[in-house]
């Protein structure tokens, strides 16, 4: 049974009508304060005189700011500093489609690939990431759109360490019309994520989304508690978990590096989930998880609704962020 489906790859020479998907979409207006502190300034840098030195370190300095890092924004210049030196630039116009292809070099390593549930059991996502980022509300926004296609979905409760997490997955249980498997505040993650499993399994559901206690990265001892859930969930069967994703949020910036980093040592992730880049100018930290990790982004959230959760495209991304040169 297919669970999930990718959008179709369009081809490298987009036309501009296929370009305008990311303005169509919905996500140019949603991503409107990334692209501003992303290109707000740039883009003004290549109407005017040609592009020298400077005018590379003005673009560089940008990209900093939107927190696109050190090693992505020289990547990015020294591309643009080759392109303005060889004789295929013709001119301006040209200069900023190379910003554009150099960008979605970069990100289309990250488009998430169809994802297949097993027959004889529900696939199970197991979703970590530090308090405060989105990651609570961004399961229940999965699960309420898989409930809406069709698909059958189970939440399990596994933030035991907090009362107010278990009660936040309850009311969006209840609001979604989605079971969900919870104990009482202090339980065994564990043990909650193994009966969720059980009770998912025998209730024939498609989809287990297994929501996890935030914590820091850095508290080694709460890290080895995703590490037993993980472990236990195996137990019950060797293919799961069969994704683990993490939630960020794109305005804690080069933070995310960090976090990223730690998570995919200690249990191995296969996703990431980027939430409120409807409300942050550092929106660049995109570009940076891109070209450090390459692992598949998901979902991008740009709002508190649920329909503001969209399943990422490199090429709409990029088009909604620097629209094709007309």
């Amino acid at each position: 049974m297919k669970l999930f489906s990718s959008r179709k790859k369009r081809p490298d020479d987009e036309s501009t009508t296929a370009a305008n998907s990311g303005r169509q979409s919905g996500l140019f207006s949603r991503l409107a304060r990334t692209r501003d502190g992303l290109f707000g300034g740039i883009t003004s840098l290549f109407s005017g005189d040609p592009v020298d030195e400077s005018t590379l370190e003005e673009i560089e300095d940008h990209l900093l700011v939107a927190d696109v890092g050190v090693e992505v924004a020289g990547k990015i210049v020294n591309r643009l500093r080759a392109d303005a030196a060889s004789a295929k630039q013709g001119g301006q116009p040209q200069l900023l489609q190379s910003l554009r292809e150099v960008m979605l070099e970069i990100i289309q390593p990250c488009n998430p690939e169809e994802l297949i549930a097993p027959e004889a059991r529900p696939m199970v996502i197991m979703m970590v990431g530090v308090n405060g980022v989105g990651k609570t509300t961004t399961l229940a926004k999965i699960a309420a759109r898989y409930k809406h296609s069709g698909s059958r979905v189970m939440l399990a409760a596994c933030d035991t360490f907090r009362a107010a997490a278990i009660e936040q997955l309850q009311n969006w249980g209840e609001r979604l019309e989605v079971p969900v498997i919870a104990q009482t505040h202090g339980a065994d993650a564990a043990a909650v994520a193994f009966d969720a499993f059980s009770a998912a399994k025998a209730r024939h559901c498609d989809l287990l989304l297994v929501d996890t206690a935030g914590r820091q990265h850095t508290q080694s001892e709460l890290v080895e508690q995703l590490v037993k859930v993980k472990r236990v969930l195996a137990k019950a069967d060797s293919g799961i978990p069969d994704q683990i994703w993490l939630t960020v949020d794109a305005g804690n910036g080069q933070n995310v590096l960090s976090q990223v980093h730690h998570f995919d040592q200690a249990v191995g992730l296969t996703g990431l989930c980027i939430t409120k880049l409807d409300g942050t100018a550092k929106g660049g930290v995109v570009l940076a998880l891109a070209d450090r990790f390459g692992l598949p982004i998901r979902f991008i959230g740009t709002g508190e609704s649920a329909e503001d959760l969209s399943q990422f495209d490199a090429a709409e991304f990029v088009d909604a962020l620097l629209p094709p040169v007309s």
